[in-house]
Order: structure tokens, then sequence, then C-alpha cells
């Protein structure tokens, strides 16, 4: 599918949706719980979404728009959420997601951008040259990577006791 704004938007406008339906009211079995060592829970997965609202897609998208000569963006500690979300429950780190993401998507409509606007480049630490197109395509399909991600580590969580169905159930496997 080639990239479009509008399809980007209707998707990254229903994730904190999803997400509240999917964890809120959840008990924290369900929302704490992760695959083992050095694995992410569904807790976390939201931390992280929230490092993301306040750190990586609108600021890259306003350093990619901006006048500034170095188009270089600050690397991205995809473990920052560890720390931050301690001593927080599920429904403040759904509140807080829920909060951002409406600015940053209020921010994003706001920019009206064009064609040439979405062909602008910034330059990734690690992968170099990257297109405004490339980052919100990005924004995108990592919010559904992280919702596929939360249903997998649930889904686990009853690997054992879903039995010999477990052949039928590649999300357990």
């Amino acid at each position: 599918m080639e990239f479009n704004l509008n399809q980007s938007i209707n998707i990254l406008q229903r994730t904190p949706v999803a997400i509240e339906t999917l964890l809120g009211g959840l008990n924290e079995q369900w929302t704490h719980s992760n695959e083992g060592e050095n694995t992410w829970s569904p807790f976390d997965i939201v931390g992280h979404l929230i490092h993301g609202e306040k750190t990586d897609w609108i600021p890259r998208m306003q350093l990619i728009l901006s006048d500034q000569p170095d188009k270089t963006f600050t690397p991205f500690d995809r473990f920052a959420q560890l720390e931050a979300s301690k001593g927080k429950t599920i429904t403040q780190l759904l509140s807080e997601f829920k909060t951002l993401r409406h600015n940053n998507i209020a921010l994003l409509k706001a920019k009206n951008l064009s064609q040439a606007d979405l062909n602008k480049k910034g330059i990734h630490p690690a992968l170099g040259e990257v297109t405004l197109a490339q980052l919100l395509a990005t924004w995108t399909a990592h919010d559904l990577g992280h919702i596929a991600q939360m249903c997998r580590v649930m889904a686990r969580q009853y690997k054992q006791e879903v039995g010999p169905w477990k052949e039928y159930l590649s999300i357990v496997a």
C-alpha cells in the first residue's frame, strides 16, 4: 500500500482507544506479565509508546520541517519507559498516552503537509537519510506492531492452559 497521510492518521487516532479497550480494567496479571527475562509486558509497551509520543515522532517531524541545517535525530531510548513508568498504574499510563496522542495528532494535522513536505529528509542515527513520509509510515506500523505484541504477550500467558489446542494457536507458540 502506498503511504497516505489520512489513512495513517486513521490508525494513529484509533491506537489509544484500541489499547484502552484491550487493557483498561484488567488486573496486573494481564497487564504486567511478560514473555520472560528481558521482554516487555503490556504495561511496559504502553510506557514505550508514551516515550515515543514525547521524544520521537513529532519532534523528528518538526526537525525535518525546520530550517536547521543539521537534521540528525536524537537517538531514541527504547528502554526509557522502564524507569519513567515506575509507580504509575496502567490507568494512568493509558490516560497519559491518550492525551499525548490526541495532542500530537492535532500538531500533525495543523502542519497541512504537502507532498513536498513528505519528501523532506532527516538523518536517523543508525539508518541514515529518511523521509518524513517514511517516518510517519513507521509511526503507524510501530503502533500496529505493538498492539500485536500486546496481544501475543497476553495470549502466551495461557500457553500451557490451552492444552492440545496449542498446535492450532500460532500466537502462543
